[in-house]
């Protein structure tokens, strides 16, 4: 169970629009450049995990889930912007699709590899610009490695907790001159307010989600701020969350956000929130 704890345990608009105030002209404006940069989002399948019992892993307090065994998905994400193209988190380890992980009453894999799907959108690793880790968690992290060349979007306390560890798989943004930011707040990450990283701590000590400005509407990706539907309805966390107070005001900041923008949730790891996007490879705009 240790183990797997690894594996699965600012943008000044994003700040005034929790506050219920009407949008500003930098909003409109922030708006308006996301609309001609043309952004897409595709659902990329990063892998699965059944458990025994899913609240003796996923609540830190007793009666939250019904009793008995559930399964969670692992979901990863292609953000196209203009030219640009970003990946959200990487799933789990790529050898997990030969050989699925398994201890204290959870197996876990891939079916596919991150490299095989982006392959079918026509993206090599090579052309991807940045990649976001939502958190240090090795489910998050597990084929991050091949996109090396890109600009890393991750937490400070993630990425500085995780250095020397053996699932360590960002060694290759360890160094001078490499191309990394350390969040310690929001992060806009293309400048034009469209895609924007929201610093929401408490799962780890600088977790991410991930706001995208589609023209259909805003998206909101949770990372792991939630696993589940009945983890945000019941606002239930995790007993290996680094701090239950700062995750329970994430939650605040988050739904706040949310209603403000009227946007679409989408629970990462949460099975019935796949059909909220297209089915691969499918892109929603």
């Amino acid at each position: 169970m240790r183990r797997f704890t690894g594996l699965l345990a600012g943008a000044a608009f994003v700040l005034s629009g929790c506050s219920g105030a009407k949008p500003s002209e930098n909003e409109a404006a922030a708006n308006t450049s996301a609309a001609a940069a043309g952004i897409s989002l595709t659902r990329l399948d990063c892998g699965h995990a059944d458990f025994k019992d899913m609240n003796g892993f996923f609540s830190d307090r007793p009666g939250v889930y019904p009793p008995g065994p559930g399964q969670v998905t692992d979901s990863c994400y292609l953000i196209r912007h203009g030219d640009q193209q970003l990946v959200w988190d990487t799933g789990l380890p790529a050898e997990t699709k030969d050989k699925p992980m398994e201890e204290g009453g959870m197996v876990a894999a891939i079916d596919r590899s991150l490299a095989d799907q982006l392959q079918q959108l026509g993206v090599k690793a090579e052309d991807v610009d940045v990649v976001g880790i939502s958190h240090m968690h090795g489910d998050h992290i597990g084929q991050a490695a091949q996109f090396a060349n890109a600009r890393l979007v991750i937490g400070k306390q993630d990425f500085e907790r995780l250095a020397g560890r053996p699932e360590d798989t960002l060694n290759g943004w360890r160094g001078n001159g490499k191309s990394l930011t350390l969040a310690t707040g929001d992060v806009d990450i293309f400048g034009d307010g469209s895609v924007v990283a929201l610093h929401l701590p408490g799962h780890t000590p600088d977790h991410l989600a991930l706001l995208v400005k589609l023209k259909s509407g805003p998206v909101l990706l949770t990372g792991d701020l939630y696993h589940t539907t009945i983890s945000r309805q019941k606002r239930s966390l995790p007993g290996f969350n680094t701090s239950r107070e700062q995750t329970l005001a994430s939650m605040d900041k988050f739904e706040a956000l949310a209603k403000q923008l009227g946007a679409r949730v989408v629970i990462q790891h949460e099975p019935d929130d796949i059909g909220k996007l297209p089915a691969f490879p499918q892109a929603a705009e």
